[in-house]
This record gives C-alpha cells, structure tokens and sequence, in this order.
C-alpha cells in the first residue's frame, strides 16, 4: 500500500479499497500494464470504424503490390489456382426422387446446361464461368471483398446463354460507397440494414467517376440478387478489409530492401579504380597535363605510375551473402499470415467462397433455369432435393498414387467412403468420369476386347490385360508371346 492510499482511506476507506482492488487486478496480467519494453498497444475502435478509416487505403495499397510486386503475385496466384482452379467450382446436381434414388436423368440434364451457360455466364460475355470465378476469388483476396449482382429475365442488350435469362455482374469493392453512412436510415457505408444487421439494400455505382459528384449515379439493388464475398475478422463487420493487411508493412519493406540491394549489386558489378597520388606536390598545376588513359586487359602490366601513386579498387560488399536467408525467413512469416499451407486454403477459403458466392449463383441458376422450361422436373421428383448438390474445388495432388489408391480402396470396400468421394480426391467429377467409364466398356464390349478391370472381370487385379473373347487362356498366352 502506498503513502496515497494510506491517506485515502483516513477519508474514504471505500476509495482506498476500490483502488487496491483494481490495482491487483491489473497487476494479474501482465500484458495490460504498459512498461519500458511492452507498450501494450490496444484497439478500441470497432470493425466498422476501422474499415471507415483505414479499408480504402488497406486495399488501395494491395492492388499496388499486386501489380508490382512478384511475390504478391505469386501468392495471389497461387491461393487462386488453390480455391478456384482451372475448371471453377465444380458442381454436381444431387436431386432425388421420392424413392430416395438419384434423379440421374434431371441431374444430366441439369448438367448439361449448366456447362452451356458456364461459356458465357458474365454481363460482359468476357469470361467463362472458371476465369470470372478466379477473378472473384482474387478480387476477394486482394480488396477484402467482392459483390456480384444476379440479373435476371429480359434485359436489353443481353442475350440468354443456354436459353436461361441469368447473368452475374462482378463488381469490385469501388462500386458500393465506402463513406455512405446514415444512422437515421440504418445505412452503413453503401449498405442498408434491418434492426438485425441483415442487409436490405446495396447502394452501387452506375459507373465509376473519378472526378466530382454525378447526381443520380447511384442504384440501389436488393440484397436477394446481391451477392457479398468478404474477408472479416470482427463480428458485425459489414465490409471487408484485404487478406494482405496484417503482411502489407512486411511486404512493401522487403520489396523496398530488395530493391536497394539490387540497385547496390548493379553498382558492384561496375568496376572501380582510382590512382591514389603522392603529397599535393605531387599535382601538376594544370590538371590536363596528367590526362592519362588506362587500358585494362587480362594479365596487363602496368609500369606508368608516376612517383608516388599506386592503383586501387573500390571494393564492394554486393551482393549481400545474407540476403537469401532473410528473405526466405520474410516469405515463411508472410506464409503465415495468409494462410499459405494448402491444406488451409482448401479448407477455409473453399467453404467461404462456395457459401458466398457458388452456391447462391447455382440455385437462382436453377430457378431461373426450370421457370423458363429448360429444365423440365420430373413428376416424381422430391421438391425438397431439387437445389442439391455436391461443390468441390481443387484437390491436393496425390504424394504416393499407389498407396492414397489403396487406402481409398480399403475405405470404399469397408464402407467408409463411395467411389465419388474417391473421385473427387482426385479432383475429377464422379458423373463425369462414371459416363466415360461406361462409354469406353461398351467400346470394349462391342470390339470383343475384356479387360481386368472391367466390371464383369473383376479380380481385383491393377493390370489392363485383354483378350478377345472366344479365345482360350493357352491361345491369348500363345497370341502374346
């Protein structure tokens, strides 16, 4: 106890208490007392006055680096072939029929034109269905969000892919205002909310202006046909902040030293002499007088030093040993902080991007796609199941194929997993490769070739041996020979 709460509590005993009481609970964790080498920074600001201060430049910042900076965009390639992939999410229709059994005459047809539309599925008619989905998921990534609108029926100057009047609007971060707040009318920057925090309304830009204010610019689209991809890590959060800004300090520093270490390698590599001279007397008074030309050769000679004078080199340091080591140890911190494991970015990023965007898309798809009569539902279908489906992205590739396929073997034979499921650890589609499958066994059946792994002739075996039929073991071992 101090001299001051000593004399506190002749006054005020319940003072003098609340203050010991406090004190020790502060003096519990160390982290909250501020001392010479833990200055205990805190935030008490919440997520949406951060974003309202800092998210313009967080994003503002990334798209610099990702149009600059190598390792940006690498990382942004690569977390983007680890989400997305070359062919886009892959979706397979699982409707049912009321029997329980999988409507596979609806789910083809659902399939097929759900490829046909996948050609052409954007408002500009730019991009496929894969590459506006990585565009999507890099967007997300870099900006910390990304809206698309879902249009539908007659629109001028658009044109039904596959018959189906839908189309996605991809829209940057930009096109929602950031500073457009009004608490009276529950508008938080560019989004109305109900008294939940649902969102309502989108606010959006016709088109971007990058001088003045242009009355009427701004739409407002209902958050049914809006579809809001975003990174959070705050609760309540309404708009995102960008993947990179726990790393950007990190990664605008490294470009910056890398730089200056280049520029001083390019310096090193040009050689440097000087001709150190004797005392002043040793000057000639007219400067033109010692003009002299050295011409440098391998294994030169030179003897035409004046009295007094030596030759030296300037010496460099560059390129610096050290530099590899750091910079690796930068990328594992900078690894760290975006989640670069695989393992991760299937995981977590998948499921984000699939819930926000992939699987909405599909379902209004679908609907729109059954309005118009181009899919037709069988009469025994199970309403329930018709929006079913199965979403999978890229998959790791296998370490050891023989191995990862006996395991799957094991889990299928005991139960544990389907064949489908073993398909798409492969990252192939199970319809798919089940219709090729059968395709290229009725080949075989209609050449009169057997194979050992054909359905008939299973023994279990791995080898693709085949005979004709109708012909004998000790025939096809002599054919052989």
């Amino acid at each position: 106890m101090s001299l001051i709460d000593e004399m506190i509590g002749l006054f005020s005993p319940a003072w003098q208490a609340q203050r010991m009481h406090a004190r020790y609970k502060v003096a519990a964790y160390e982290a909250a007392m501020p001392t010479r080498t833990h200055k205990a920074r805190r935030e008490n600001r919440n997520a949406n006055q951060l974003t309202q201060f800092g998210g313009r430049s967080l994003r503002e910042q990334a798209r610099w680096l990702d149009n600059n900076h190598d390792l940006v965009i690498g990382l942004l390639d690569k977390i983007e072939e680890r989400i997305v992939g070359a062919r886009g999410i892959i979706v397979e229709p699982q409707p049912l029929l009321r029997t329980g059994e999988v409507a596979d005459d609806l789910a083809k047809d659902i399939r097929s034109a759900w490829a046909e539309w996948s050609v052409a599925p954007e408002v500009t008619g730019q991009y496929t269905r894969p590459v506006m989905e990585r565009l999507l998921a890099r967007t997300w990534l870099r900006d910390g969000e990304v809206f698309c609108q879902m249009v539908k029926g007659t629109v001028d100057d658009l044109t039904p892919q596959g018959g189906v009047p839908f189309w996605l609007e991809a829209l940057e971060s930009d096109f929602v205002p950031l500073d457009s707040t009004d608490s009276g009318a529950a508008l938080c920057q560019g989004i109305f909310l109900n008294d939940w925090g649902w969102p309502k309304k989108y606010q959006v830009y016709k088109s971007l202006i990058t001088s003045g204010i242009a009355l009427g610019n701004i739409k407002e689209i209902d958050a049914e046909n809006m579809l809001h991809l975003k990174f959070v890590r705050r609760l309540h959060q309404v708009r995102g902040n960008s993947l990179l800004s726990g790393i950007l300090i990190r990664l605008s520093a490294l470009k910056d030293y890398e730089d200056a270490e280049l520029t001083a390698a390019r310096i090193a590599a040009s050689l440097g002499m000087y001709v150190k001279k004797g005392d002043g007397q040793s000057y000639p008074d007219d400067p033109s007088e010692d003009e002299r030309e050295l011409d440098i050769v391998p294994g030169i000679l030179f003897d035409g030093l004046q009295p007094g004078e030596e030759v030296g080199m300037i010496k460099s340091d560059r390129p610096n040993p050290n530099l590899e080591n750091f910079r690796n140890g930068q990328l594992r911190a900078v690894s760290v902080g975006s989640r670069g494991s695989y393992s991760s970015i299937a995981r977590d990023y998948q499921d984000s991007f699939v819930a926000a965007i992939s699987r909405p898309n599909y379902r209004n798809w679908l609907q729109m796609a059954i309005t118009t009569d181009v899919i037709k539902k069988p009469v025994d279908l199970d309403e329930r199941s018709l929006f079913n489906a199965v979403y999978s992205g890229p998959v790791m590739p296998w370490i050891d194929p023989l191995k990862e396929a006996n395991g799957w073997k094991v889990q299928v034979r005991g139960g544990a997993a389907t064949e489908s499921d073993w398909i798409r650890s492969r990252g192939a589609n199970p319809a798919e490769v089940k219709r090729r499958r059968k395709a290229e066994i009725d080949e075989n059946n209609k050449l009169g070739l057997v194979f050992d792994t054909d359905p008939a002739n299973d023994k279990g075996g791995t080898s693709a041996k085949a005979t004709k039929q109708g012909e004998s073991s000790s025939q096809s071992e002599r054919r052989k020979k």
